[in-house]
């Protein structure tokens, strides 16, 4: 029986800022937005990467017409790899750039996908209910789109990331496509909130060139340049500005290696006679090198970190030399990124970071006067802000209000719900589930909250474990238990507290061996309670207890 209903399903990026995903279903049809990660905040120990759940996906696999990509940063793209091997994706519809990335991350992961087709603004993906078609936006990556997806119950916008620069380095925002489809109607806008609680126009990319210009003239020695590897307009500005300097360009770091290769291979970057090995540099005169690098958010392992610390290999930093924060740090790395900065000031070399009198980074992200000229341009009759974390989306809820959409038309959603569209309107329906899987090596999904409580219990009280030896067919404890703790107390400043503990555990395994019918696992269950209660009394802590029975015969 045919299904009247568009179904809007959110399956990531909502009250958070990452792993974007949605899908937009007609009766038996769907096609997915993005497949993007999120990387995992400090008390996620251990795990790699925070993805999407599939769950829908796999339940409605037989519908799933195409994978769409709005552009080519991780949040959007970082996990095709992962979806591939769990879900049948017929298509994957990508820009130029973030094909690249995809085919390149693809390789990485041995995974063999022949179907990555390119579209351009001018692509029509035609459907039986559904029609697909892309808009151009401005942001830090080439290739950057929304999407108009048509239905028949009306068409809805998906913006993907963008701002509004009316002097880029890069294309403008077809504002044009966005009028003219305004005008033919839209039922519901799916905008993103990045920066929705910044005032104003975000500042354009032209004046962060002009402050580069400025700083390459007046500097003599080296020149160390950290930004985001993904900001391809920014790389590209800054290979310009060294060539127009006589400057050479070294790089460090696989993922500023990554990108300019392909900016490369794309035509984004076109002067590949700028760029020298490091090797090379280090025998060039300092007034022309220019060493472009990874780290701008303070991170341990990155090139600019092992710079600052001494420990890179290759580089060694000089007093004349000059760093360039071209970047802004992203909340929570506040500190990592000052810790980077004092270690460069320690070592003598001019600091140049982003603030009011060094516009040295610009957000691709709409500030609020943006967000409502997007709003205006599509005059959507209802309206659901994406892409944010909670306080985001509310402030973005609250613009569309401003700019006259009714309160009761606009959507404040959390990953796993869905909007149902008819022709007499949007209301929410049921929703699905899109829990966070969680990513650990190589394994997908089978690391669950319980052991990340018990990471978290070990990283702050360690580990402890009584190892028993007993022979089970006569049910007697053979010799004294042996006491071992990982990151508990150090064993040799605390060797009567450890004589203690091993003297609670062997009274309570004794006590279990003398009943009548001994069960194993309420031995251990009663050997966990006893030695818990007595160390946290003596020491304020809960390590993790881990008793371990050996058999032993004798």
């Amino acid at each position: 029986m045919k299904n009247n209903e568009t179904l809007v399903v959110a399956l990531g990026g909502l009250g958070e800022v990452g792993k974007n995903m949605y899908a937009i279903m007609h009766d038996d049809e769907i096609v997915i937005i993005d497949a993007g990660v999120m990387f995992p905040k400090d008390e996620l120990m251990g795990i790699d990467y925070v993805i999407p759940d599939f769950s829908f996906l796999k339940q409605n696999e037989e519908k799933i017409k195409g994978l769409f990509i709005t552009h080519g940063h991780e949040d959007h793209i970082g996990s095709i790899s992962f979806l591939l091997q769990m879900v049948n994706i017929p298509v994957i519809y990508a820009p130029n750039q973030a094909c690249g990335l995809i085919k390149r991350k693809l390789i990485d992961k041995n995974i063999a996908y022949d179907n990555l087709k390119v579209y351009t603004e001018d692509t029509v993906v035609k459907y039986k209910n559904i029609t697909v078609e892309f808009f151009s936006t401005t942001h830090s990556i080439p290739d950057s789109h929304g999407i108009i997806i048509t239905t028949p119950n009306g068409r809805i916008i998906e913006t993907g990331d963008f701002k509004f620069d009316l002097t880029p380095i890069g294309p403008m925002s077809n504002i044009h496509k966005m009028s003219d489809t305004g005008k033919a109607g839209v039922k519901l806008l799916m905008s993103e909130s990045t920066n929705a609680l910044s005032p104003g126009f975000s500042r354009s990319e032209s004046k962060v060139e002009e402050e580069l210009q400025e700083i390459f003239e007046r500097c003599k020695g080296r020149i160390i340049v950290a930004t985001f590897a993904s900001n391809i307009y920014r790389l590209k500005h800054i290979v310009e500005t060294c060539k127009k300097n006589n400057r050479k360009v070294a790089l460090f770091g696989r993922s500023m290696e990554n990108n300019i290769e392909i900016s490369i291979e794309g035509g984004y970057i076109t002067d590949n006679n700028t760029f020298v090995s490091p090797e090379v540099s280090n025998t060039l005169p300092d007034e022309e090198v220019c060493l472009l690098c990874t780290g701008s958010q303070g991170e341990p392992l990155a090139a600019l970190s092992r710079i600052a610390n001494g420990t890179h290999k290759q580089i060694k930093l000089k007093p004349n030399d000059t760093v360039i924060f071209s970047s802004n740090p992203i909340p929570g790395n506040n500190a990592s990124v000052s810790k980077t900065i004092n270690k460069l000031y320690l070592q003598g070399v001019n600091v140049f970071v982003n603030n009011s009198e060094n516009e040295l980074h610009t957000s691709g992200h709409g500030n609020e006067e943006e967000l409502k000229l997007m709003i205006r341009l599509f005059d959507p009759e209802y309206f659901m802000p994406i892409h944010g974390e909670y306080r985001m989306l509310k402030k973005h809820q609250d613009i569309a209000i401003e700019c006259g959409i009714p309160r009761d038309h606009t959507f404040l959603m959390q990953n796993g719900d869905v909007l149902s569209i008819t022709k007499d309107g949007v209301r929410v329906k049921e929703n699905i589930v899109a829990d966070d899987i969680y990513v650990d090596g190589n394994r997908i999904g089978d690391i669950g909250n319980v052991v990340i409580k018990d990471r978290k219990i070990m990283a702050n009280d360690g580990i402890l474990v009584a190892i028993c030896n007993i022979n089970m067919e006569t049910h007697k404890l053979l010799g004294r238990i042996n006491i071992t703790t990982r990151g508990f107390v150090l064993v040799n400043e605390n060797e009567e507290l450890l004589k203690e503990i091993e003297d609670v555990a062997t009274k309570t395994v004794n006590n279990e061996l003398a009943k009548q019918n001994v069960n194993y696992n309420d031995l251990k269950s009663q050997v966990m309670q006893d030695l818990l209660m007595f160390v946290y009394e003596k020491t304020g802590r809960r390590p993790i207890i881990l008793p371990v029975i050996l058999n032993v015969k004798k």
